[in-house]
């Protein structure tokens, strides 16, 4: 039986790792698959199915007698039209419910009513994890056919260290493609790949083949004297992340590369800028050749008046003032001087009001968007790995919940292609 699209039921449950979910939904698509969601209501208090129904265009079930559910025995329906039903994250409580038969939820009773295989993928704490009772569900469900994707081994939200940990959610996409090229016997499709896992991390869409995308990565350094200098906290990671998506996507990629500790992506241009100068004279030389900016730098906005030719002494004296000027603002340089068909982005790295100023930010530059995110949490500010963010146009306002930046980089990209489109 050859298939080419399959049909996969995503059960989301109650647990941190929740948002996970949404990249292990992004992958899946990535390979054609099609995807509905179904979640706990537990679920629902870590992440808004509306960000499921926005990335799925379709409904995202919770419960069966919820008035808006437009099919009142969704668990049935839902149930027998899915080639696999995955749930990630898989907690302690839904593991337990689905190895004693207890149906008192629609994921549950989705999970009794299927004749689709399983894949679970549990996310909890290392204690739970190994409890008896947790392990004898386990082997229950092992025993019923129920394929597991076992946690791994690391620090988790608890700050306790041990097994608990959901699985990468590449292997975890990639084993359910796995199950389901065995199933039906796929032979010579995009989905079955001597290398599965690398054909879904990076699909062959083309779809920036024909955008020129200058970018500004990182922070800036504002010299004070020969050995010192006012910068920023930015690492470059979230420029970088977007620049290689841009990359993967067919798009010419030129990067405008300020003070950066994060390693440069491959295929793509670089163009080292230290200063605000500096940068804003390598963006406005090269603006006229690029199709899209994107500015995702952090730009000093002030610089010392005075740069001193020598090392500034510390002998006698216990305060030093610097009088500082602006600097220039090259988003807004770049909005006043673009030429037709330039898209212009803007990034607003805020720590209060984030969407208040970027919003604002949008109109004063005259942006075409805006990707407004809060600095000031540690696990989603300067130097993270993952990131929250709201994405902002003049027609509309994307609220994006905590993933990879790399997961981020083409969300950024998908709505810059919608303005293309427009």
């Amino acid at each position: 039986m050859a298939k080419e699209k399959y049909r996969i039921g995503l059960g989301v449950s109650g647990g941190i790792a929740a948002y996970k979910a949404i990249e292990v939904l992004r992958l899946l698509q990535k390979a054609d698959c099609e995807v509905r969601v179904a979640m706990t209501r537990h679920a629902t208090e870590f992440i808004q199915p509306l960000t499921f129904r926005a990335l799925t265009e379709n409904y995202v079930l919770v419960d069966d007698y919820d008035e808006k559910n437009p099919d009142p025995i969704a668990h049935i329906n839902f149930s027998q039209n899915i080639d696999l039903l995955l749930i990630v994250p898989a907690t302690a409580n839904i593991l337990a419910k689905f190895a004693n038969g207890i149906a008192d939820d629609f994921l549950s009773s989705t999970y009794l009513a299927s004749n689709a295989p399983v894949i679970v993928a549990p996310a909890m704490n290392v204690t739970m994890w190994n409890h008896a009772a947790t392990q004898r569900n386990i082997e229950k469900l092992k025993a019923a056919g129920v394929h597991f994707v076992e946690p791994i081994a690391g620090e988790l939200a608890c700050k306790t260290v041990g097994t608990g940990k959901l699985e990468d959610v590449e292997n975890i996409a990639a084993q359910a493609l796995k199950l389901l090229n065995s199933r039906f016997n796929i032979q010579n499709s995009r989905l079955d790949s001597a290398n599965l896992k690398s054909e879904i991390l990076n699909p062959k869409s083309q779809d920036l083949t024909n955008e020129k995308i200058l970018i500004t990565v990182g922070g800036t350094r504002e010299a004070i004297d020969p050995v010192r200098f006012i910068s920023n906290h930015s690492s470059g990671k979230m420029g970088f992340a977007v620049a290689d998506a841009a990359a993967k996507r067919g798009a010419k990629v030129t990067v405008v590369c300020g003070a950066v500790s994060a390693s440069a992506p491959e295929n793509v241009e670089i163009i080292k800028a230290i200063s605000a100068e500096e940068m804003f004279q390598a963006v406005m030389k090269n603006l006229f050749d690029a199709t899209v900016f994107i500015g995702a730098a952090a730009v000093a906005d002030y610089r010392p008046k005075n740069v001193a030719d020598a090392k500034i002494k510390k002998t006698n004296q216990d305060t030093l003032i610097l009088e500082l000027e602006k600097t220039k603002d090259i988003l807004a340089n770049v909005s006043a001087n673009r030429h037709e068909n330039l898209l212009v982005i803007g990034f607003a790295a805020e720590t209060n009001d984030v969407k208040t100023y970027a919003k604002s930010k949008l109109e004063r530059k005259n942006l075409d968007m805006i990707v407004a995110n809060d600095v000031s949490q540690k696990n989603i500010g300067f130097g993270s790995d993952d990131n929250v963010a709201t994405i902002i146009s003049r027609n509309s306002e994307i609220e994006l919940p905590q993933m990879s930046k790399q997961e981020l980089a083409d969300k950024i990209l998908d709505e810059v292609l919608k303005l293309r489109n427009r």
